[in-house]
């Protein structure tokens, strides 16, 4: 399936064919809007003049890439804790996964273990990896026995939870939706 979300062409074209993007585009996806989090892969390809691999960016020197991650416009609004993030993901990739992101996935027995691999990645709690268990689901056929179950609710077939479920503009309405509703409940107030 194909990434549509509403970001450059270019970035959607490289969250489709980049397993190591679209994993990158989950760890910044957090504190900013989902559209910079899963842009920030295509602009810094754009900034390195390739697409990276894990192997690269574990081994970058790392005030170096802090400093591709700071340069204007910034790839995350902590330039400097999320590119230390995104180096220590691509450093488990390198450990424990051959340094290819598809290997995190792609040979998981069941839902629940590929719930586990995602969620022993640096800054994925249980939400963040079931969200991811959602996208690559919906998004990308990795749909290994109780995949939905393992992913919770962001895995239910009609939902308007998380970048899982943005196919277009009506469903990124639906999410923002979703998304100002549960920030609301959280602080007790009623959404507007």
């Amino acid at each position: 399936m194909t990434f549509s979300l509403p970001i450059a062409a270019e970035a959607n074209e490289l969250l489709d064919r980049d397993p190591l993007a679209l994993l990158i585009g989950m760890v910044l996806d957090q504190q900013i809007p989902l559209e910079k989090a899963f842009s920030s892969p295509w602009v810094l390809a754009e900034r390195l003049g390739h697409a990276p691999t894990a192997e690269e960016l574990a081994g970058f020197d790392p005030a170096a890439l802090v400093e591709i991650f700071a340069k204007p416009p910034a790839l995350h609004r902590f330039p400097k804790a999320m590119a230390a993030r995104v180096q220590e993901v691509c450093r488990v990739l390198v450990g424990s996964y051959e340094g290819e992101a598809v290997n995190l996935w792609q040979d998981a027995a069941d839902g629940q273990e590929l719930v586990k691999r995602i969620a022993s990645l640096p800054g994925f709690g249980k939400q963040k990896s079931q969200i991811f268990t959602a996208l690559l689901g919906k998004r990308y056929a990795v749909q290994p026995p109780g995949w939905r179950e393992a992913a919770g609710a962001y895995g239910e077939e009609g939902s308007h939870r998380s970048v899982a479920d943005i196919v277009d503009a009506e469903s990124l309405g639906k999410v923002r939706a979703f998304k100002k509703e549960m920030k609301a409940a959280a602080k007790g107030v009623p959404a507007q």
